[in-house]
């Protein structure tokens, strides 16, 4: 098989490009921690009123500046629908889903996951600015899928 000399640069240039690729996609995968989440949190979907974490759901202050959120989405909302932090909080959103797939995002920030039955979904946000925060699901869950949100109220002290 003879291959012409453009063929042979182009070959030489796609595999190049597909190995230096790679390489930068593991550099930056282990070398410098970039990888998915691993939260490997479970807890039993159809009990969660049992549930030490998810049986009184809620914000809780864990030191001066840094807040644990423990949501339960279900059903067209999340509970509880409302919560309100200091500007400049840290709050750990602990989310978990007590009937079907939904999200968590919060638009304007780095927020947004899925919330899976079954698994405690987590993320950290850093509320610097004061104002209403609305908290939507990107997952489609049913017919009143659109009436699904919850609110974060930052306000100054």
């Amino acid at each position: 098989m003879h291959l012409h000399k453009y063929e042979k640069i182009w070959l030489v240039f796609g595999i190049g490009s597909l190995a230096l690729f790679l390489a930068v996609l593991g550099v930056a995968a282990f070398a410098f921690g970039h990888q998915p989440p691993s939260h490997m949190t479970t807890v039993d979907s159809q009990n969660l009123s049992e549930d030490p974490l998810f049986s009184e759901p809620g914000l809780t202050q864990i030191n001066e500046s840094t807040y644990r959120a423990t949501l339960i989405a279900q059903a067209f909302g999340y509970n509880p629908n409302k919560i309100e932090v200091p500007v400049g909080s840290t709050v750990i959103f602990e989310v978990t889903s007590a009937d079907v797939v939904h999200s968590f995002t919060i638009p304007g920030t780095n927020v947004n996951f899925m919330v899976t039955p079954g698994h405690v979904n987590m993320a950290e946000h850093t509320f610097n600015e004061p104002g209403e925060y609305l908290v939507i699901c990107n997952e489609y869950c049913g017919t009143g899928h659109h009436y699904m949100q919850m609110r974060i109220e930052v306000i100054s002290q």
